[in-house]
């Protein structure tokens, strides 16, 4: 099979297509037959090996040759065990312990997968599952009257967190680069910044700040919350979250404010709640570009260049 591998952590360039064995599902896993992964800013990061939390998997050299978590297709194959799914059926999922989605083939733990909807196409359901976990578990206690802001809300998380922020009645406001500012006003932000121009923890105070791009001290953080507001980030630099993570507790805690970092929680339960929003028209799926298996290094330069409004996918044809 064809799949987009690489050996070394660095940009771009050192993805190649080359043709792999088609794996082989171990119990409990499901082979599916790739028809699109969407690419996320953990890729990215897993391409490059920085922040370097994204070396988990390997220090030196990359833990799994292919990247791709965010996969739809249709099972070929399963092993010993599973009892959910059979060949033929069409599922999706983030498969982000196993990746491999930018390949013909790969394989995923029977618990990392849901049946697709029919109504959803291959491309739109594997642009929900990483992205809507973090943006529904991000946005939770949004509510009419309160202040939310999303920052780095131009991208895949951004662009669902946006939509379900508003959807709570929240007064919101999505911080990015300013190309991006028209697509979140789009989305429904009520206020939007140019992160360049503009420094959203000078702006006024915010009830809940959803940072998907962390950087800066936690005083800093601190000072965009107004007294029992809440900052949540997941993804930014390692001395950002690092900070958030060991003295956020303690600093926010001193001014009554909670700081900290966002452990997303995996799997269908924590993404078929979007999933259900889309169906029913309740929240958009944007997709801003598409891209073939041969493209995958300039699709994953589009997301990790903050060049995408929403997602990206990559069909495999």
């Amino acid at each position: 099979m064809r799949a987009a591998v690489y050996d070394r952590y660095g940009p771009p360039d050192v993805l190649r297509i080359a043709e792999v064995p088609v794996p082989t599902p171990a119990p409990g896993q499901v082979l599916v037959k790739v028809a699109a992964t969407s690419v996320n800013l953990s890729d990215w990061e897993c391409l490059r090996g920085s922040p370097f939390y994204a070396r988990l998997g390997g220090l030196r050299s990359p833990g799994s040759r292919t990247l791709g978590s965010d996969i739809a297709g249709r099972v070929e194959d399963v092993g010993d065990g599973v009892t959910r799914f059979r060949p033929g059926d069409e599922v999706y999922g983030d498969n982000l312990a196993l990746k491999g989605g930018f390949a013909e083939y790969a394989v995923a733990a029977e618990s990392a997968l849901a049946p697709k909807p029919a109504a959803l196409t291959f491309a739109e359901a594997s642009t929900i599952p990483q992205a809507g976990a973090i943006a529904l578990q991000g946005t939770a206690g949004a509510a009419a009257g309160r202040r939310v802001l999303i920052n780095g809300g131009g991208g895949g998380s951004g662009s669902f967190a946006i939509q379900l922020a508003k959807r709570s009645g929240a007064h919101v406001t999505g911080v990015d680069n300013a190309r991006k500012l028209d697509f979140m006003r789009s989305l429904g932000a009520d206020d939007v910044l140019d992160h360049r121009r503009q420094d959203f923890t000078r702006e006024q105070p915010y009830d809940l700040v959803l940072d998907l791009v962390a950087h800066r001290s936690v005083f800093a953080y601190r000072r965009a919350l107004v007294p029992g507001g809440r900052y949540r980030c997941v993804g930014g630099s390692v001395p950002a979250l690092l900070r958030v993570a060991t003295i956020g507790w303690a600093a926010g805690r001193l001014t009554g404010r909670r700081l900290g970092v966002l452990v997303v929680r995996e799997g269908p339960a924590a993404f078929r709640p979007l999933t259900d929003l889309c169906l029913a028209g309740e929240v958009g799926i944007h997709v801003d570009r598409t891209f073939g298996l041969a493209d995958v290094a300039e699709a994953l330069a589009h997301v990790g260049e903050g060049r995408a409004l929403g997602k990206v996918v990559v069909e495999v044809r």
